[in-house]
């Protein structure tokens, strides 16, 4: 039977980069092949050729065993090929309707825009592969798991068979992605065929009919969820045996380092993003901040590290009163920041690895003599970081900003966690990396806590807050409306209060402006 799809010999380079090296791929009718691979593995580069967005030095491509040559999205389109990216391309204040129908609009006559037909269409659609939409609702009022079922809409009404969706589940709750995976099903038992983008090891094995493994650009092998577990397939990522769970004692947890007391965060718009938060994190312990990114997370970090101000509330650090110092006051008290985007907050991308090593004490001895810099003295204490945290650099004096994101990584925690702290606030920490960087990553942090150290843990993944935490708080629209012990949590109750369930109280309300 001809595949639906194949890929032949895709290749694709970029200044300095080989990002698809010869890909061979096949989409049957009615199958979900999922396509794994750490970030940078080659994935979506991979999916954005056959989507028209990228052209291939060499190879082709075959749909029901036709080539076609694929320029821009329109022919992707013309030819049956769909993508939901991970950033949804919506917009929020048109209605599903508006955005269903935008670039490819129907009209009545007078050119006046047919949204009764397309209205009327979406429900058949709607009702057909059981995505439960109702046309006529503002995207902006609509959860992030409707939303994304908005997106695969706009793909069936224009007829796509073929269906590409990268990273589909990163900002869903547990039980969006259960419901994702279903409608999934729906689609292909109506004959769709789905592409399935991702670096998670345990939807791959749920969701999956094949699986594919992409590691540096290249095809490592193709097998199915019958022939592999959770290990087998993290070695076929990253070419060795990795250890997939933390092996972590008890807490002990001492007295409160971090203290936060009602605090509120209003941002530019003047929209509260963190309401009335209060939680302590104690010596020795993990408090994990569980949550769908986009409810207040990066703000509250921001406040707590003296990014961005508190417009209430009350923060203390080892009993000091830090709502409103700077970031160099938190540092200097003992506070180390892994920031959710290591790049913009992080590191100083043209300076090189030396450099910015030492970002938060180049101006305290040995680095520093009155205003000149001891280059020697960075020089040395560089190589030593680099060699005891396994950051692979050509030298000391590379660029930072040509590393790897995983090596990027390892130049901040070395940085942060190379000098006496009392507390890590560590957001998103392995957004990005492979599953053998996280393994390190996650140890290194269990020794911090193990050494009495308190650790704020901030991340959308699941997994990794389960993994890590002693207690867990729950954020959901700028409110933290729960904290479990980690023990006594699964990911079923995380995941209600995830979407804002809770017994007590149900479903929270919106944000509100600031009064």
């Amino acid at each position: 039977m001809t595949p639906v799809l194949e890929l032949r010999g895709i290749t694709k380079r970029f200044p300095g980069v080989l990002a698809n090296d010869h890909i061979d791929l096949t989409l049957e009718k009615g199958e979900i092949h999922a396509l794994l691979g750490e970030n940078g593995a080659g994935k979506t580069t991979l999916m954005n050729i056959l989507y028209g967005l990228y052209q291939p030095d060499e190879g082709d491509i075959f749909i029901n065993g036709k080539k076609i040559e694929v320029h821009s999205p329109t022919d992707a389109i013309h030819a049956g090929v769909g993508m939901v990216h991970q950033h949804f391309m919506l917009i929020p204040v048109f209605t599903v309707t508006e955005n269903v129908m935008l670039g490819d609009e129907s009209v009545k006559t007078g050119g006046v825009l047919d949204r009764q037909s397309a209205a009327t269409r979406i429900r058949e659609i709607s009702q057909s592969f059981g995505l439960a939409v109702e046309p006529a609702v503002l995207v902006e009022d609509l959860p992030v798991g409707v939303q994304q079922r908005v997106e695969i809409i706009k793909l069936l009404y224009r007829e796509a068979d073929i269906l590409i969706l990268d990273e589909p589940t990163a900002v869903l709750t547990p039980q969006e992605a259960n419901e994702l995976f279903k409608i999934m099903r729906s689609l292909t038992k109506r004959g769709k065929s789905i592409i399935f983008i991702t670096h998670k090891l345990r939807e791959v094995l749920d969701a999956a009919d094949r699986i594919t493994v992409i590691r540096r650009g290249k095809m490592v092998g193709t097998t199915t969820p019958k022939q592999a577990n959770q290990s087998k397939l993290a070695s076929m990522m990253v070419g060795r045996d990795v250890e997939l769970t933390i092996d972590k004692k008890g807490a002990k947890p001492g007295a409160a380092v971090l203290k936060v007391d009602k605090l509120s965060v209003v941002d530019a718009r003047e929209h509260i993003t963190v309401n009335s938060v209060s939680f302590d994190v104690r010596a020795g312990e993990v408090l994990g901040i569980a949550g769908v990114q986009g409810n207040g997370q990066t703000e509250l970090v921001e406040a707590l590290t003296g990014l961005s101000p508190a417009s209430e509330g009350r923060v203390e650090l080892l009993g000091e009163n830090i709502s409103h110092a700077s970031p160099r006051r938190i540092t200097e008290l003992g506070s180390a920041h892994i920031p959710e985007d290591r790049q913009r907050d992080g590191l100083v991308l043209p300076f090189p690895v030396a450099d910015n090593l030492v970002l938060n004490t180049y101006y305290l001895e040995p680095y520093s003599q009155g205003v000149l810099l001891q280059q020697e003295q960075i020089l040395e204490t560089a190589r030593t970081r680099i060699k005891n945290y396994d950051i692979r650099t050509p030298s000391a004096e590379t660029s930072v900003g040509s590393l790897s994101g995983g090596n990027q990584q390892k130049v901040i925690v070395a940085r942060e966690l190379s000098r006496p702290v009392k507390l890590v606030i560590a957001s998103q920490p392995t957004r990005g990396l492979d599953v053998g960087s996280i393994e390190y990553i996650h140890n290194l942090l269990i020794e911090q806590r193990d050494s009495g150290v308190a650790l704020l843990l901030v991340s959308s993944e699941l997994d990794e807050i389960m993994q890590l935490s002693d207690r867990i708080a729950v954020m959901y629209r700028g409110e933290i409306i729960d904290v479990l012990n980690a023990k006594d949590a699964n990911k079923e109750k995380i995941g209600l209060l995830m979407a804002g369930v809770r017994d007590d109280k149900g479903i929270k309300g919106k944000r509100s402006k600031k009064s």
